[in-house]
Order: structure tokens, then sequence, then C-alpha cells
């Protein structure tokens, strides 16, 4: 069962148009200090925009600290290097060195910090799956990515400020003798922050219950999934989960159909257009028995699908960074938020249902038997390559 905290006030974001002025603004009414993580950031508009928030609230005193994955984030520029360093904000690296071979024998690899969350004086946080990178996408250049986050005030603010500062912590500790001279002076911690004390505990700003649910190695291997599974089950009416990467194990997909085959409506709401061709032909694999147990599939047409969201029953909705595949369920450090609240839940509900009604296809229930044989041997090829990298790491026991 979920731990939920009362007393917050959630604001759900759609895209960056609407997460990137909100997050530029809090940044700037900072008054002590600022965590923000994420996996990739971009060397483009949107990411010079952060880097000037960062560094304003660093040169008027604000611990500034941003961590960044080390392959997300592999190609930061020296540029927004140089300005953070010179505004003195604090740079970290989580798992900064990839090597590239033999792939099979190196786990720790896919070991991502996958997470996006930022934390505020630790009384306003955002949660949810955007990266610092520009909207649009070359793939669909009209069209902004499909994504969410949520902007929270209250005590959940406070558990993401907790979580954030504790892997800056870790990650500082870890990283410090190993990382290159270069980044050590944007790493530091300075005694600024080191004598910081930790904010007072944030009172209750509204009348909502979420709760901030993680996946990592070590004490949340299977959280986020198992909520997931958790809120599956108990499910009496509609079931949408709109997600980007869409590969589950058989315990995933089995609670699914179970709930489909109870009388529930499911709707999976998944990427339309390929941006990895693996895991997109690979997921084909799985849409035929989910369809002929009653699930329905839409695929998302207009841009690219970024979102990692679902709703139950008009009730309680999750907005996070978590796919729903090996990577996230399985290996990488997520963060989603689930929200306990029927006036947020039918908000995303509604902006789903009319995302799937403006730009998805359906896929039948006989689509895959009517497919040219050269699809389905493609399709049948990127499953059996998915599995086979699945078995090189060791994860090859999806449940």
């Amino acid at each position: 069962m979920l731990e939920y905290s009362r007393g917050n006030r959630l604001t759900l974001l759609r895209n960056g148009g609407q997460y990137f002025p909100a997050l530029a603004a809090a940044i700037d009414a900072a008054r002590n200090e600022i965590y923000l993580e994420t996996y990739i950031y971009a060397d483009d508009q949107t990411g010079s925009l952060i880097a000037d928030a960062l560094s304003r609230a660093a040169v008027r005193g604000v611990a500034t600290h941003l961590l960044i994955d080390g392959f997300g984030g592999r190609y930061f520029p020296e540029r927004l290097r140089k300005l953070l360093a010179d505004a003195g904000v604090e740079l970290l690296v989580f798992r900064p060195h990839i090597s590239p071979w033999p792939f099979w024998r190196q786990k720790s690899r896919l070991r991502r910090m996958h997470r996006k969350l930022a934390s505020i004086d630790g009384t306003l946080a955002f949660v949810g799956g955007i990266n610092i990178i520009d909207d649009y996408h070359a793939e669909a250049p009209t069209q902004p990515q499909f994504d969410y986050a949520v902007r929270a005030e209250g005590p959940l603010a406070a558990r993401v400020r907790e979580v954030a500062a504790g892997l800056w912590s870790r990650v500082s500790w870890a990283t410090y003798g190993a990382r290159p001279a270069r980044w050590r002076g944007l790493a530091r911690l300075s005694d600024r922050t080191a004598r910081r004390a930790s904010p007072p505990a944030a009172g209750a700003s509204g009348g909502q219950r979420a709760a901030l649910v993680l996946r990592d190695s070590l004490r949340h291997r299977r959280a986020i999934e198992d909520a997931y599974i958790e809120h599956i089950g108990n499910a009496r009416s509609e079931i949408i989960i709109a997600n980007a990467y869409f590969f589950p194990g058989r315990r995933f997909r089995r609670a699914l159909a179970t709930a489909a085959q109870r009388g529930v409506r499911v709707t999976l709401f998944l990427q339309g257009l390929a941006e990895f061709a693996l895991l997109y032909y690979a997921s084909w694999a799985l849409y035929e028995p989910l369809l002929h147990a009653g699930v329905s599939i839409r695929e998302y047409q207009l841009s690219l699908m970024h979102a990692k969201v679902a709703v139950f029953d008009r009730r309680v909705a999750c907005v996070g960074s978590s796919n729903i595949d090996p990577l996230s369920l399985l290996m990488a450090r997520e963060a989603n938020v689930f929200v306990d609240d029927a006036a947020f839940a039918e908000r995303l509900s509604a902006d789903l249902l009319e995302a799937m009604d403006r730009g998805s296809t359906a896929v039948e229930v006989h689509s895959w038997t009517r497919l040219p044989l050269w699809q389905r041997l493609r399709v049948w090829l990127c499953y059996r390559c998915a599995r086979l990298l699945l078995t090189l790491y060791g994860y090859d026991r999806l449940r």
C-alpha cells in the first residue's frame, strides 16, 4: 500500500510549453536552495533558458545544484559548464564513465538516473517525465512532444527535497575522486552548501493526497511496478495508461488482461512514431494477446509520445519518469507521483481522451494477422533481439 501524504496542492503541467516557464519562474523565486535532476540536458533554447535561471539564482546566493545523467547528458556542452561554474552552480554527473564495449559485461552502464525532478527551497517541487530539451523533435517538428509534469506544494515537496538532497550527497561522495579535473570545480561541495541547514518541513498547502514512489536498485527495486499493479488490480471501471516505451513483463501484462476480462475498460495510449525501432517493433509482439483479452490500444501519431502517466477509475492518477519497460522498471532510478484526487485524475483523463480523439489511431484485434510477412518478420526479430539483450544483461526474468 502506498503512503499518501495529505495537504498537497498539485498542478498538472502539459508539455514543455507549461513546464519550462513554471520551472524557470520557480528558480527565479528561490531564496535558499535548488536541486534539479534531469536525464537529458540539451544544448538548445530550453537548455539555455534553464541554465540562465540557475546561474541567476547562484549569483544571488542560492545554493544551486544540478544533477545530470552521464549517458543522457553526455553531450552537455562546455559553454554551459563554464556558464554554470562561473556563476557558482554546482554540477554533478551520475555515472559519468560509459564504456561501449563489451556491453554485456557492464550491467551498471544501464543503471541510469532517469528521474526528472526539481526542489525549490523545500517547499515547491516538480516531478514528471520532461527533460531539459526543446519541446519539438525532428520526427514531428510542428507538434510538441506529448508529456506531463506535476507542480507540487506541501508535504510532497518536502519529500522531493529529501530524496534529491540524498541522491546529491551520495553521488558527490561516490564520484569525487574519480571525476575528471575539469568537473571537480563544478561538483565540489561548497562550504556554503555544507553549512546550510535543511529547510523547515513544508506545511499543508491544499487538500490533495499524493505519494512519491521511487525506483532504485536497493530498497525500491519493484516499487513503481508494484504500485501500478496494485492500482490495476483495484480498478473497477476504467484504466488509461499513456506511456512512451511499453515492453512490460508477464506479471504486468497478466494484470492488464485480468482487469479487462473482469469488465474494466483498459486503454493503452502508446507511441505511434518509431523513435527507437528495436523497442517499438518489439512491443508490437505483445499487442495481440492483450487485444484478445479485451485491452484497447491506441497509438499517438501527431508527435513523439514521451508521457509516463496513468489514470485509474478517474480517481487515482500517476505522473512520472518511469516507462513500462525493463530499463525503467528494472534498472534506472525513477520517480513517479501517485495522486489520490478525483479532480486531478479527471483533468488528466480528459486531457488524454482529447489527445486520443485528436491524434491517435486504434490498433485492431486482427491487425497482426493482416501485417505483411516482411513486417511480421521484423516484429519477430526485434522481439527476439530485445529478449536476447535482456538475457545478456541478466534481466531475462521478467515476471
